[in-house]
């Protein structure tokens, strides 16, 4: 089939990789503008933009799909399909009904669970155990389009949503090109989703990434996870954010009061309303990310001082 590409940033590059070796035409992407990024705040093309540059395909960058000079531009080329992952902006009805096939969308999660931005932060954050990947039908609903075929992945209890989501990258880019192979070859034909199990993954907030201390030590756990690289979990330390990597739970450990540190030999310790969690890497303001023994060796925390103890987090 001839192919446009729509997606945005470096988890889309799986995808973009799978279907330049398959035997459809890939005739140009639809990538987000060029974004200011890096302390110049330059403009920057999109990881999904950047791919296409290097290899002579067209790159179409609406600011939105609704452009009457985009949607011009589509209908000139005339895709039989448009594959979709991680775009990053709705797609008006006068886009999605050009292509003969549609658009259909790569989304990890099995879907109706975790519909939205945000669908790997959310299941790792709600203590899933089994996720996947899903391809649906695009239209003008959140996600509710009919699915075309899933695939599933467990959940490692160690697993951060970066970690798990380029696993399912690389696992959905095989999912995205068998579908298409399927709707290509008119053998596949999509299910409508079920009314039941629907859930919903917005977009994960600094806020949200503020460590609660008071939780039990699971949930300190599967948040920090989540957050994970982005946006970055967070607490206060003497005032200020300090940035947090994943923990470790210490079933047993000393009762300490939620957010009060204590550092041992080779590691520092963080109480929650249940067990302490040891920390991984620290990141203050300004500094290197470094493991927490030698940050509290900087810092040197005084008998029962806390993290998030000023009204932060």
């Amino acid at each position: 089939m001839r192919l446009v590409f729509a997606g945005t940033p470096a988890v889309a590059l799986p995808a973009l990789d799978a279907i330049a070796a398959s035997g459809h035409d890939l005739v140009a992407v639809v990538t987000r503008p060029d974004a200011p990024a890096g302390r110049g705040r330059q403009l920057h093309r999109s990881p999904v933009g950047a791919w296409a540059d290097e290899r002579g395909i067209e790159v179409l960058t609406p600011q939105r799909p609704r452009e009457p000079e985009f949607l011009d531009r589509l209908r000139e080329i005339a895709p039989d399909c448009v594959p979709v992952v991680a775009y990053g902006a709705l797609v008006p009805p006068a886009a999605l009904e050009i292509p003969r096939h549609g658009w259909v969308n790569l989304h990890f999660s099995l879907l109706p669970a975790w519909r939205g931005a945000a669908p790997v932060q959310h299941a790792i954050l709600h203590g899933d155990e089994l996720t996947g990947a899903s391809v649906f039908g695009l239209e003008e609903g959140l996600d509710t389009g009919p699915v075309y075929g899933t695939l599933t992945e467990p959940i490692k209890s160690s697993d951060d949503a970066g970690e798990l989501l380029d696993r399912l990258s690389v696992a959905g880019a095989g999912l995205l090109v068998s579908v298409l192979d399927g709707i290509g070859s008119g053998t596949l034909e999509p299910v409508p989703q079920p009314h039941e199990g629907v859930t919903l993954a917005p977009k994960v907030t600094v806020e949200d990434a503020a460590v609660r201390w008071g939780d039990p030590a699971f949930a300190v756990d599967r948040r920090i996870r989540a957050c994970t690289p982005n946006p970055g979990a967070w607490t206060t330390f003497r005032g200020e954010r300090v940035k947090l990597g994943p923990v470790t739970v210490v079933p047993g450990g000393p009762r300490l009061h939620p957010g009060e540190l204590l550092v041992e030999r080779g590691r520092v310790l963080a109480g929650t309303a249940t067990d302490p969690v040891a920390l991984g890497e620290v990141r203050a303001a300004g500094k290197k990310p470094m493991p927490a023994d030698a940050w509290a060796r900087g810092v040197r925390p005084d008998a029962g001082e806390r993290v998030g103890a000023d009204g932060g987090a």
